[in-house]
């Protein structure tokens, strides 16, 4: 980034917080951070908090929610600039929330988008590969997340609380950043910490999941950091029924139609792993990679992993941008080593059209089968080329072919 990009964003950050008076002060504010699930963990630590009786706000990916009122977030962005943070914290004070949740990411804190707000929680899930070509590397992308835990130490909050995924292989760099702060609570969970208290048979069908008992951990050491009874915590998890594009189940009978945001080479196989059938039923993946030059790496990973897990394949366009679909979608198949596979019409589509190539998928599933949409989840818009985009609810197109289908 520029010198003068860099202080363009500053100053955004900085009016935004002169503009709404600084309104972190008065609430208790915890970011999250990680390669994936950031949306969910928070979704989960509000969802405690107020089984607890306590007022929540919560911005990530998924939805803006102060108070009682909620609206899907209309950003394509989980954590939006240009002051829309500050005023989410001010409105949050003005509705009478104690906790505010919030996504934090590593280009909003490229972009500044975390200074000037009081942090009192600082968490941290995991680290993979991603948005490597805006960084510039890996190493950046890492920096940027943690450079976070070290601004959340500066605030004038105190205690400082920081949790850090014990699991995790880059869990030092957090774990160091967070040390380096006099009056740190630094709290190391774990998911089988999670599994001493409640079993997964007390679980709901969704945070049992195994790539959700990781988000399930934190967000239990969190609400334990918090006094939260135990009882309070286990009955929210055995009761949520999940985040809005997060493995949401649009129909279960006769086939699933599953639809998740799984956007990453990890996420897509965790899905993938927690959705396989067994006995002889098949799974069925409609999938496509972001254009706009967005991690383009990632892309032959995809098809790689989805010919390990995969019966039927179905290629199609997820936000091309500028960016030619055809070329994005032979990126992907480059990934698929197997010849019978990319030669089998049966076996692998290639169809461009998103709402049609969701409509392949489901016509041809059998009972027993799961289709599993992932890419685009929660998101409201799909972008096309000269920037051109168009609403779009995944969960939405889903039901109108299930229902065109019924009707016929």
């Amino acid at each position: 980034m520029s010198i003068l990009y860099s202080i363009y964003h500053f100053l955004w950050a900085l009016c935004g917080a002169l503009v709404y008076g600084f309104p972190s002060k008065k609430l208790f504010v915890v970011g999250v951070t990680g390669t994936k699930g950031k949306s969910s963990t928070l979704e989960l630590m509000s969802a405690i908090m107020e089984s607890a009786g306590i007022k929540t706000a919560l911005l990530n990916s998924v939805r803006r929610k102060v108070g009682e009122v909620s609206v899907p977030n209309k950003y394509h962005n989980s954590m939006p600039g240009r002051m829309v943070i500050q005023k989410f914290l001010r409105d949050a004070v003005n509705t009478g929330c104690e906790y505010a949740f919030i996504e934090v990411t590593s280009q909003g804190v490229v972009q500044h988008r975390h200074r000037f707000i009081a942090w009192d929680v600082a968490a941290f899930l995991n680290l993979a590969p991603e948005h490597i070509e805006s960084h510039g590397s890996f190493e950046k992308y890492r920096d940027a997340k943690v450079s976070f835990f070290r601004y959340a130490g500066h605030s004038l909050k105190h205690p400082h609380w920081f949790f850090v995924n014990d699991r995790d292989e880059y869990k030092s760099f957090f774990e160091n950043a967070a040390r380096e702060v006099s009056d740190a609570k630094v709290v190391l969970w774990n998911s089988d910490e999670l599994l001493k208290e409640i079993t997964r048979e007390e679980m709901s069908l969704w945070v049992k999941a195994d790539f959700n008992i990781e988000n399930s951990a934190c967000a239990w050491a969190f609400a334990r950091s918090q006094g939260v009874e135990r009882e309070i915590i286990k009955k929210t998890l055995s009761e949520f029924k999940g985040v809005s594009g997060r493995m949401e189940f649009v129909q279960e009978k006769p086939f699933a139609v599953v639809v998740d945001y799984a956007h990453t080479p990890e996420s897509l196989e965790a899905i993938y792993k927690a959705l396989k059938p067994v006995s002889g039923a098949r799974l069925i993946g409609v999938f496509g990679s972001d254009g706009g030059g967005r991690d383009k790496w990632k892309r032959p990973r995809f098809g790689e992993i989805a010919e390990k897990f995969c019966d039927v394949i179905v290629l199609t366009e997820e936000n091309p941008y500028d960016e030619n679909p055809q070329e994005i979608l032979d990126q992907i198949k480059s990934g698929i080593k197997n010849s019978d596979i990319r030669k089998n019409n049966n076996t692998l589509y290639e169809i461009i059209d998103r709402k049609e190539a969701i409509t392949k998928a489901i016509r041809i599933a059998r009972p027993g089968d799961v289709v599993v949409m992932t890419g685009k989840g929660s998101e409201q818009w799909l972008y096309l080329p000269k920037g051109k985009k168009i609403p779009w609810s995944e969960v939405k197109v889903v039901k109108e072919v299930i229902n065109s289908m019924a009707i016929h």
